[in-house]
């Protein structure tokens, strides 16, 4: 396993994580009540910022996982399920840093 890779793909990840964040904290602002936009619209509204608070949390959580592999990354224990103890393929890793379970497990 090039840790190196792994290390440059979690950074990217956190980066392109960190920039969705500021986009959907962009887009959960309030719509003032005098905005004259019609019921039905506002209901859409309101339902797309439901959506959007829960995309926000999804994010922050995998920028916490993604921190907490980033830190891991030297460790012995980095790259081992933690439900059977097998090696996580090296391909699993690069697309879902943060993943703690290999396939099988994850399943």
């Amino acid at each position: 396993m090039d840790l190196e890779d792994i290390k440059v793909k979690i950074l990217q990840e956190i980066d392109k994580t960190e920039r969705q964040i500021s986009q959907y904290k962009q887009k959960i602002k309030p719509i003032a009540p005098d905005n004259a936009i019609g019921r039905i619209s506002r209901m859409d509204a309101i339902i797309n910022k439901s959506v959007m608070e829960a995309s926000l949390t999804q994010a922050e959580n995998r920028v916490k996982k993604l921190r907490q592999a980033l830190s891991n990354l030297g460790s012995p224990d980095f790259g081992i399920c933690i439900k059977c103890g097998e090696t996580i393929p090296v391909g699993r890793i690069l697309i879902m840093p943060e993943t703690l379970v290999c396939v099988h497990c994850a399943q």
